[in-house]
């Protein structure tokens, strides 16, 4: 406990308890605990003894607990506790209850609708560029290549499940082998992880919140990248995947069976419907490079056709061409043969919005775009706030104990496990991982679910995916069987391989560490979680695809410098942290490189001088000048950079008694240069030190 605060006339005395006047009067009254003595002249003095002063501050301070912002909030309930409700009350409160989870219902079901016209908003601007990726059969060879393709055509179309459809489709005409498909569905790993990454943008309002959100949209990312970083080599070097896969279809007779249960879909495709249908077969006639469907809408115009075939006489420009001699005959101008005919007839149009529209698929991509992003974010948002205001108390106390505590010692080991099995087993139900990801992620950011928990749950949402990839594949035409199963084998040992990587051993669970590193410098500077978004998902993707057009050498000579330098950053920054005195005095920390370099604050000045200079009269040229190098007064900038309202601080009032102890030092002061004043006054001093 600290020392209780002293009297005033303990700390500091009022001067004119320090003077007697010079003709006897005293000033003030002898008090207990004063002495009266008398000078040389007579006069009276009085001695003031202070009692010792009692300091305020604690001796020792004890050191403050720092608090960790990975730690979940305690959703308190602020409102009325159901005790003290009467019966009225009651009833109006389960009403709310019931009426906050409807809507709760409502807004989860246009939030997945919206995710679902994103994606075909997507295919729209970028499906036919996406679809010429995999054109280029010399590209498609080079596994690095074939990562970034994977990568892009699935960032661009918002679905691995389009990817990899297309990709099956290629190997199944033997467009592509298999082993230079392993890569594609790779990248389409890293591309389907972008969804919920977006979504966690959406929270940068609250720092804390998107701390945490970020966080827990990019530890996909992060197990996606490392993966690919190991098993890619890995798979180039031996082929495992490929091997592993061949010996599972050989040893298994597998037939056709029925396709795979959509139950998400048949919620929301009556409603989706109706704002857009797409052709996807489009975008695999595009992919095997067919020139009939180049200029052709992937907007579904015609819904229910009727394809007819008949047998027409046709002319061949030579009786080799006949499709058997014995309907092959000539008129002596022509020679004629009979062939059958497919004619397509159109019976009824699609019922959605754009069916009449005659707009280019740009232009309703776009809409499409713009309008699925602002019904995502007001989702997202609402069902941010009504979850904040359900999960409190009792109930979200209840829900963060089942979710993140582990099972008792010594079976602790076995909650991880049970997690994965939980998200494969929802990612199966809604038929989509990013669907599952992307719910899960506002869960994260109010702080229901820890980061080691939701790192699980992804894990099984990645297996979650694969398995319904694998009963697609099993309800494919007997030609394509094959190929699809395999590419969905690989697809799912692929994602094993990285578990068995990166998950059971607590130490290699880098994606939980890299994340959070990345949450800490995204809450700090919340532009860097957009630079980061895309450089990794759309410009090293784009530099290494440009690179692979021009040839692999070119890539091999402008990575290698780089991998380099990442390599010694990295092996640098390990010895800094662990064993420092193996390194030279000046390589023991980054205070050699120029600040830009080490830090982020430059950038994050430059960046927000950037977004203000709107808001300012000084030109951004000037700015931007003034931020870099520092103008001094001879250069041209100086005086736009200078604030054009200089805000003074306001000083603090300090409480009375400190002023009183101001002014009566003053005057203390004020009377020792001079012992005796006009008036003929004298003063004298007993202090304790403190």
């Amino acid at each position: 406990t600290m020392a209780p605060w002293p009297e005033l006339e303990n700390a500091q005395p009022s001067s004119e308890k320090y003077t007697v006047k010079a003709d006897g009067e005293q000033s003030a009254k002898p008090e207990k605990g004063k002495e009266t003595e008398k000078d040389d002249t007579g006069a009276p003095i009085t001695k003031i003894e202070l009692a010792p002063s009692h300091s305020t501050a604690a001796l020792i301070e004890e050191p403050t607990e720092v608090e960790d912002p990975w730690d979940l909030p305690e959703l308190k309930d602020t409102g009325i506790k159901w005790s003290e409700r009467d019966t009225k009350g009651k009833i109006l409160c389960v009403f709310q209850g019931i009426g906050k989870f409807i809507l709760l219902l409502v807004f989860l079901y246009f939030f997945v609708c919206s995710l679902d016209v994103l994606s075909s908003a997507f295919q729209l601007v970028g499906g036919k560029v996406a679809g010429k990726f995999f054109n280029n059969n010399s590209i498609m060879s080079n596994p690095l290549a074939g990562v970034v393709i994977g990568v892009l055509v699935t960032v661009l179309v918002q679905s691995s499940s389009t990817s990899t459809s297309i990709v099956v489709s290629m190997v199944a005409s033997s467009l592509v082998p298999v082993h230079a498909a392993i890569p594609i569905i790779m990248g389409a790993n890293i591309g389907t992880s972008i969804t919920n990454t977006i979504v966690a943008l959406m929270q940068a309002g609250d720092r804390k919140g998107f701390r945490r959100a970020f966080a827990g949209a990019t530890v996909h990312d992060f197990f996606n990248w490392l993966s690919v970083l190991v098993l890619l080599p890995l798979e180039a070097a031996t082929g495992y995947l490929e091997r592993l896969t061949n010996l599972i279809l050989e040893s298994f007779h597998f037939k056709n069976g029925e396709e795979a249960p959509e139950l998400l879909k048949v919620i929301t495709d009556p409603f989706t419907k109706l704002i857009i249908q797409l052709d996807k077969s489009i975008l695999n006639q595009i992919a095997m490079n067919d020139e009939s469907v180049q200029n052709k809408s992937l907007i579904k115009i015609w819904c229910k056709t009727f394809t007819n075939m008949t047998e027409r006489n046709v002319t061949v420009p030579s009786p080799e061409n006949c499709t058997s001699p014995s309907l092959c005959w000539t008129d002596g101008l022509y020679t004629w043969t009979i062939k059958n005919v497919t004619y397509k007839e159109n019976i009824a149009k699609c019922r959605h919005i754009f069916v009449n529209l005659n707009l280019s698929d740009a232009i309703v991509g776009t809409i499409l775009l713009v309008t699925s992003l602002l019904i995502l974010c007001t989702c997202l948002i609402l069902i941010v706030k009504l979850l904040g205001s359900v999960l409190r108390g009792q109930v979200a106390t209840v829900i963060k104990k089942t979710i993140n505590t582990d099972f008792p010692y010594p079976f602790g080991w076995v909650t991880g496990y049970l997690a994965i099995l939980v998200g494969a087993g929802m990612t199966f139900i809604v038929q989509s991982s990013s669907v599952f990801t992307s719910a899960m992620t506002p869960l994260i950011g109010i702080g229901v679910i820890s980061i080691e928990r939701a790192y699980p749950l992804t894990l099984g949402s990645n297996i979650g995916t694969t398995t319904t990839a694998i009963l697609a594949a099993l309800a494919s035409p007997g030609n394509t069987l094959k190929s699809s199963l395999q590419i969905a084998l690989c697809h799912f040992f692929f994602n094993i391989s990285g578990i068995i990587l990166w998950y059971p051993i607590p130490f290699t669970r880098l994606p939980i560490f890299l994340a959070k590193r990345l949450g800490n410098i995204s809450a700090k500077y919340r532009w860097f979680a957009i630079v980061y978004l895309v450089v990794f998902f759309f410009l090293i993707p784009l530099a290494v695809f440009g690179l692979s057009l021009i040839g692999w050498p070119v890539l091999v000579g402008v990575a290698s410098p780089i991998v380099l330098v990442i390599l010694l950053v990295l092996v640098l920054k390990i010895l800094q942290s662990f064993c420092p005195g193996a390194l030279p005095q000046k390589l023991r920390s980054w205070a050699f490189l120029p600040v830009w370099m080490r830090s982020l604050e430059p950038w994050d000045k430059l960046i927000t001088s950037l977004t203000s200079c709107f808001q300012r009269r000084c030109c951004c040229c000037c700015r931007i000048c003034c931020e870099l190098c520092g103008c001094c007064q001879c250069c041209r900038c100086s005086k736009c950079c200078e604030d054009l309202e200089e805000v003074k601080d306001e000083p603090v009032k300090a409480p009375e008694a400190f002023d009183n102890l101001a002014m009566d030092k003053e005057a203390w002061d004020g009377v020792t240069k001079s012992e005796v004043d006009a008036s003929g006054t004298k003063t004298i001093s007993s202090v304790t030190a403190l």
